[in-house]
């Protein structure tokens, strides 16, 4: 007979396995889809075909002794000695092949496996019997591996400068070194002008006790940006009030990749500190338009609220500014820190982004395939913006590059940053300090559009992108660097501590610096001229 036949026909296929019952007692077969028959009585066929052949059951394992024993008699039954009872001797002879067969196949494929996993399962893998456990040494001959020092130098501003003591326990520096090239006067917060630590000038401060988390709840009103004036300073540093310094973005920018930004710095004129001057150019285009002062609360440049709002995040950067309360506005004049000496290296990476910005922009002065040269810093245009923030009406001007138009003739403003090209070990901080200030920056004035040159560190122009003012919050907010929102609740938080803080025809400094956990309120000597000139021309028109 064919065993294929037996182990891979129709009772192979069928779902419920086929039950077969002979004479004796548990002499049933099942059959199972796997083709292996299991049976409590299977063993009694082999030892009726075991005793017709030889005569005697005593040559049978003792195992199979134990199954014929309990088949009943099963193996003295005459004829062929099949697992049949149906009384036939061809049946009973087919059905013994049939039983052979399964036999021979449970042992070959079946019984040898099981037995072989119930070994390996008993198997004790740290015990005496297992070679290669005994063989394994009691000390390892490999050094223990040590895992280099964790390298980050890009992320000094997260989570502020708490985390970490100057010193510790053990003696030496503390985990996180201070950040920033600012230097510390000598005896800072020691002298005769200080009382127990604290300035005697001190008047009020802004701790910065509320946490990231309780600032996000605050939802405040920002108006749209509204422009009411504007002014231009030439070359020679003339004022005019009107758009004559605006220059035109050029669209195709894209085509002066690879240029160099170091043509024309031997002929580049630096910006003037102009001081307090600066401020009262301003002023005076205030005055020149006419814009009318009663309901506005705060009169400053740009810059002003863009360190104010940069604070919550940035708390290593030192500034100050002046502040002076007349007839229920308040002024804020800027104030600059001393810097160190700028290097020949300082020089030229301030003039690459004056570079770009020529590049980026329309010059009809130059011709075609003309180098770059002669850039004045000086020249620049000037937006008068009024604006509201929480309860604060707010009139600032801004500085703006240059400008686009839409197809129906609708102008808006382009800010132009340079940057250097960003690496796995810079990416972060770009985004968490560079990316912040950009957003400040273009979010208060309403400057939709933001265009980046990329350079390398020779000063050539890699890479352009172009962002959207209002893309960049999303683009930080799945990395949780900073929300634009905490920005404007710190800064709601300062303009409403400070307006009710300053007493009228009085003059403070507003500062933050060293051990920068607070904001310091400091009582000034004096106003400056411009202001006290545009109060004059106010009263007297």
């Amino acid at each position: 007979m064919d065993y294929r036949q037996d182990l891979f026909g129709e009772e192979y296929g069928s779902d419920n396995p086929v039950e077969e019952e002979g004479e004796g007692e548990g002499r049933g077969i099942k059959r199972t889809r796997a083709g292996q028959q299991q049976s409590t009585s299977s063993a009694s066929s082999r030892s009726s075909s075991s005793s017709s052949s030889s005569g005697s059951s005593s040559s049978s394992s003792s195992s199979t002794k134990s199954r014929s024993s309990s088949s009943g008699g099963g193996g003295s039954s005459s004829g062929g000695g099949s697992g049949s009872g149906s009384g036939s001797g061809g049946e009973e002879e087919g059905n013994g092949e049939g039983l052979e067969a399964s036999s021979r196949y449970r042992e070959s494929y079946g019984h040898g496996v099981e037995e072989k996993d119930e070994e390996e399962e008993d198997r004790d893998l740290f015990g005496p019997d297992n070679e290669d456990y005994t063989r394994t040494l009691a000390t390892s001959p490999y050094p223990v591996p040590v895992l280099p020092p964790i390298r980050n130098i890009n992320n000094q501003s997260r989570g502020g400068f708490g985390r970490g003591r100057r010193q510790n326990n053990r003696g030496g520096a503390g985990l996180l070194p201070r950040p920033g090239s600012f230097s510390y006067p000598q005896n800072y917060g020691s002298g005769p002008k200080y009382m127990n630590g604290r300035d005697e000038r001190f008047v009020s401060e802004l701790k910065f006790s509320k946490s990231e988390e309780t600032l996000s709840r605050k939802v405040i009103q920002f108006q749209e940006p509204c422009e009411l004036a504007c002014y231009s300073r030439v070359d020679g540093g003339d004022v005019y009030f009107d758009d004559r310094s605006l220059r035109l973005f050029k669209r195709l920018i894209s085509e002066d990749i690879g240029a160099d930004l170091n043509q024309g710095f031997d002929t580049f004129t630096e910006k003037k500190d102009l001081g307090s001057m600066g401020y009262g150019d301003l002023l005076a285009c205030i005055r020149n338009k006419g814009i009318p002062l009663q309901n506005i609360h705060f009169v400053t440049y740009r810059n002003n609220l863009n360190k104010i709002m940069a604070t919550v995040y940035i708390r290593h950067e030192p500034w100050e500014m002046g502040v002076h309360k007349r007839n229920g506005v308040v002024y804020l004049d800027v104030h600059k820190l001393q810097e160190r000496p700028q290097s020949e290296l300082d020089r030229r990476r301030s003039y690459w982004g004056y570079c770009f910005e020529n590049l980026a922009t329309e010059d009809p002065s130059r011709d075609d395939g003309e180098g770059i040269h002669h850039i004045d810093a000086n020249v620049e245009f000037c937006a008068v913006i009024k604006t509201k923030l929480g309860a604060h009406r707010l009139l600032m001007g801004a500085e703006m590059d240059c400008y686009d138009s839409t197809d129906d003739g609708r102008r808006f403003y382009v800010e132009l940053k340079t940057s250097r090209e960003l690496d796995y070990h810079t990416e972060e901080r770009y985004e968490r300090e560079k990316l912040l200030k950009f957003w400040i920056q273009s979010f208060l004035a309403g400057v939709p559009y933001i265009v980046i040159g990329f350079r390398d560190d020779s000063g050539r122009l890699v890479r352009t992108e172009r962002l959207r003012t209002k893309d960049i919050t999303h683009r930080v907010k799945m990395k949780g660097y900073w929300q634009g929102g905490v920005c404007l609740a710190f800064a709601d938080e300062v303009l409403c501590w400070l307006y009710g803080t300053v007493k009228e025809n009085e003059d403070y400094i507003l500062r933050f610096g060293p051990p920068f956990a607070r904001l310091e309120l400091l009582q000034a000597q004096s106003c400056p001229d411009v202001i006290t000139y545009h109060l004059e021309q106010l009263q007297n028109p």
